[in-house]
């Protein structure tokens, strides 16, 4: 595993987008709980977002963490979200401002939230990047970064023009590893390419790892090893360039697992890297849309709408309730066609080999993601 940030204890990160609950409020009691437990197991890694719980997230981190343990006992990351500025002047007091919601002078680690080809330009025009750069030479960030949600090829434009770049946080999960809509390992490959350091969300898949079907469930249990999301979360993390995996946790006992695997992490073995094979090859079979991304129905569609990425998308909704998959729903229209923009030519049903009614099936798509 890789270290290329010194002040990273271990490989294992609080992610702060879902934590313990009580009457619609962050239950500070049990919060605190699982911090000291977290810390004195001998992790330091907290992640936050201004959106995540409608800002109580950073505010349940200043009172909870940042007011009960000295600066030097944690690291914190926070995120430039594109829906908090319109304009490169509205960046600095957003930052002050998330400063004061922490309770912290500094963040360890500050990424431009979430990138797409959708919100790029966005964050180009504003100078978002240059601004991250002048905020960690005034000592307020160490290490500038980026979530990303697109395409492994854009992906390697933005790491070609962003030198201000430290580190790539990547959806990454056995499920998603070679799937057409989010591209796991592409992306993963191009962070290696520029020798980018990457910190794992999403390796549970939204809990949708734990909640498998009878078939995978037993294939893991003939391991007679851990839990289902301790062979979720150690697969992201046998993967070198990963450096930090994020889990977000909504109860001391999801702490407990957590911790009881990656407190002494191993990387996964040969048989529990088939057998996550095996699990996949279930899923994968449990589409409802039989596409096998072959992509000859792309190439001569005239509203340019990418198909394969569509029902792949459309497929983790309905198996898995993805929320995320709505997000990639917009990364893959994005200057493309949108499903409901069929116009019915019937192109793209002539050269499927796997005759499916891709018009039809369209249909089914736009109907979940457009409402249409």
């Amino acid at each position: 595993m890789n270290k290329p940030f010194v002040e990273v204890k271990k490989n294992f990160g609080f992610g702060c987008m879902r934590l313990p609950m009580k009457n619609g409020e962050v239950d500070y009691a049990e919060f605190s709980k699982m911090a000291d437990l977290f810390i004195e197991s001998g992790f330091n890694y907290f992640d936050t977002a201004h959106g995540y719980i409608d800002g109580k997230s950073e505010t349940a981190i200043r009172d909870c963490v940042s007011e009960r343990y000295e600066r030097d006992k944690f690291l914190l990351a926070n995120k430039l979200s594109d829906g908090f500025f319109q304009k490169e002047e509205d960046i600095r007091p957003f930052f002050e401002k998330q400063l004061e919601w922490c309770g912290v002078e500094y963040f360890d680690f500050y990424l431009m939230h979430a990138i797409t080809a959708k919100n790029y330009d966005k964050y180009k025009k504003t100078n978002a990047y240059e601004v991250a750069r002048s905020l960690k030479e005034e000592g307020k960030i160490r290490h500038v970064g980026m979530s990303f949600h697109d395409k492994a090829e854009f992906l390697d434009k933005i790491l070609s023009e962003q030198s201000s770049i430290e580190f790539v946080q990547l959806q990454f999960n056995y499920a998603d590893y070679d799937d057409t809509s989010v591209e796991s390992y592409k992306c993963y490959e191009v962070c290696r390419k520029y020798n980018m350091p990457v910190i794992v969300m999403e390796p549970v898949k939204g809990g949708n790892l734990v909640n498998l079907p009878q078939n995978a469930k037993d294939v893991l249990d003939s391991l007679e090893g851990g839990s289902y999301a301790s062979y979720a979360i150690r697969f992201a993390a046998s993967f070198e360039s990963n450096f930090m995996v994020l889990s977000g946790m909504g109860s001391m006992e999801m702490m407990e697992d957590n911790l009881s695997y990656m407190k002494d992490f191993k990387p996964l073995d040969e048989a529990e890297m088939k057998a996550l094979e095996k699990v996949r090859g279930i899923l994968k079979g449990m589409d409802s849309i039989a596409c096998t991304a072959c992509r000859y129905c792309v190439a001569g569609c005239p509203k340019k709408i990418s198909i394969p990425d569509l029902f792949s998308c459309y497929n983790d909704k309905m198996n898995f309730g993805d929320w995320n998959s709505d997000v990639y729903y917009e990364v893959h229209t994005t200057n493309k066609g949108k499903a409901s923009e069929c116009i019915g030519c019937g192109k793209c049903e002539y050269e499927c080999p796997q005759k499916l009614e891709i018009r039809e099936l369209l249909k089914k798509v736009a109907k979940v993601f457009e409402g249409k």
